[in-house]
C-alpha cells in the first residue's frame, strides 16, 4: 500500500475527472483497499486455503493483472474507458493499492499475531494507512490540477512502461519463489 507511488498512476487515470469526481475516486480507492487488505488479514488465509491456491499463485495472477492494465494504458484504452467506469475500485484499490505484495505482506503479519487482540492491532494499523493513503491521493489530485494534458500523457506512457515492469517482476519473484520451495 503505497500512496506515493501509486499518485502518479491516480492523476493519469483519473485525468478526464472533475476535482470532485477525483476527491471521491481518492476517498473510494483508500476506504476499499484498506476493506481488502482488512480482510485478508482476517480471513485471507482460510480463503487461499479453502480454494487451494499459494500466496505465490496470487502473486502471479496479480502480476498478469498490472501488466495488462499496463499495456492498456500504453496503448490508452485504460484513459478512454476511465471516465466510464468507476476506477477508484480497479485499478487503484485492486490490484495497485492492495495487490499481491499487501496482501501477502498482512496475511504473514497476521500469521504471527493469532490472538485477536493482536488481529485487532493490525487492523488498526490498516485504518492508519488507509487515512494516509487517503490524504497522499487528496494531495495528488492538487498536483493533477497544475499538469498540463500533453504532461499527463507522457506520464501515464512512463508509468505504463513501469507498471508493466513491476508486474513482470512480481510474476519473476512468484516463480522463483515456487522453484526454490517446490511446486
Amino acid at each position: 500500500m503505497d500512496p506515493i507511488g501509486t499518485a502518479p498512476y491516480f492523476i493519469s487515470l483519473t485525468a478526464g475527472r472533475s476535482p470532485a469526481g477525483r476527491r471521491l475516486a481518492a476517498i473510494q480507492a483508500a476506504t476499499a483497499a484498506g476493506i481488502l487488505v482488512a480482510g485478508f488479514a482476517l480471513f485471507g488465509r482460510l480463503l487461499l486455503d479453502y480454494l487451494g491456491v499459494s500466496v505465490e499463485a496470487l502473486t502471479i495472477a496479480g502480476g498478469f493483472l498490472l501488466l495488462l492494465l499496463g499495456l492498456q494504458m500504453f496503448r490508452g484504452e485504460e484513459m478512454e474507458h476511465a471516465a466510464n467506469t468507476n476506477i477508484a475500485m480497479v485499478p487503484l484499490a485492486t490490484p495497485l493499492l492492495a495487490g499481491p505484495g499487501a496482501i501477502a505482506a498482512i496475511m504473514v503479519l497476521s500469521g504471527r499475531h493469532p490472538q485477536v487482540i493482536d488481529r485487532l492491532s493490525v487492523i488498526a494499523g490498516v485504518a492508519a494507512v488507509v487515512v494516509v493513503i487517503a490524504i497522499g491521493l487528496l494531495l495528488a489530485d492538487q498536483l493533477a490540477r497544475l499538469l498540463r494534458p500533453p504532461a499527463i500523457s507522457l506520464l501515464t506512457q512512463v508509468l505504463a512502461l513501469l507498471l508493466s515492469a513491476l508486474a513482470v517482476q512480481l510474476i519473476v519473484e512468484a516463480v522463483t519463489s515456487l522453484v526454490r520451495h517446490g511446486l
